[in-house]
């Protein structure tokens, strides 16, 4: 096998182990959230997944460092794309269903580029606007439904996260011009753990960490290590290998493991708001990412 089939079998590898990892993300976070608050599960997850990124730095690109003039941009993009991200995913996961979390995270892809066309990265084409238009109006049928299930305020966390991880797509780009995908990666997690940390300590003061499951730490850990560490990583890497235009395959791959997923493990049904949601929202994807 020649050294070109040998990196295009890496890349499909590498996101579709990616796709599985963030896909059961939204399971694991739930369940996790049932035992462990909020707050100090982000701290916790991304102080825990930075760090081992950081390991892996040494002996991988040794001498990776940021440079003193890319602190503060790296630490903004771990801020707002990591801390906020996660904070109202995690908020938000523990008040809706996963389901519609993976449905709604479909979406990061189009808001990342309505910012280039603000910060004038992409040209605005018809294509484009009408597939965030489309993409806006399955997340607001999805939204809706949460009125009648109890899931509104879940729901709409879940799209504020789902913006400010189109953010982080589209503003990692300065960041990749300099350094690889694992540096940004790692820094930009450890920035939002330690961020989040001061935050959740009244929660860490107060919890009773004795009455958490072993099926709680077991999610915890698989959400900051083979999610965070290893399927971000994997993600970048492998999108960074196959070029923009295949890149909604994962996507989608992504969003079907976690509805999946939810269905299986947590036992989810889904409604027809759901069902119309997400072809909506799939049709304004693949729309507005149409290469």
């Amino acid at each position: 096998m020649d050294d070109t089939k040998k990196s295009a079998l890496l890349s499909e590898a590498s996101l579709l182990s990616a796709a599985f990892a963030l896909g059961t993300n939204p399971v694991a976070v739930k369940y996790a959230v049932g035992y462990v608050p909020a707050l100090p599960f982000v701290a916790l997850r991304f102080t825990a997944a930075g760090l081992v990124l950081l390991v892996l730095l040494l002996f991988l690109e040794q001498g990776s460092r940021v440079r003193r003039k890319d602190l503060l941009p790296m630490a903004g993009l771990g801020l707002v794309g990591v801390g906020l991200n996660n904070v109202l995913f995690t908020w938000g996961v523990d008040l809706t269903s996963a389901s519609n979390t993976a449905l709604i995270y479909a979406t990061p892809p189009l808001w990342g580029m309505l910012l280039g066309f603000t910060l004038g990265l992409e040209r605005p084409k018809v294509r484009g606007i009408l597939g965030i238009l489309l993409a806006m109006l399955g997340v607001g049928i999805i939204v809706y439904g949460g009125l009648s299930s109890g899931g509104l305020a879940g729901n709409l966390l879940v799209s504020g996260a789902a913006v400010c991880w189109g953010m982080y797509t589209a503003l990692s780009i300065f960041m990749l011009r300099r350094y690889s995908p694992l540096v940004v990666a790692a820094y930009t997690m450890l920035v939002a753990g330690l961020a989040v940390l001061p935050f959740a300590y009244p929660d860490i003061a107060r919890a009773d960490w004795g009455t958490v499951s072993a099926g709680a730490w077991a999610a915890t850990a698989y959400s900051a290590f083979f999610v965070a560490a290893f399927g971000f990583s994997a993600w970048q890497w492998g999108i960074s290998r196959i070029g923009a235009n295949r890149v909604l395959v994962y996507q989608y791959l992504i969003t079907l493991t976690g509805v999946v997923a939810s269905v299986l493990v947590l036992g989810e049904s889904l409604g027809v708001n759901q069902f119309i949601g997400a072809a909506v929202i799939f049709c304004g994807v693949y729309l507005g990412r149409r290469q």
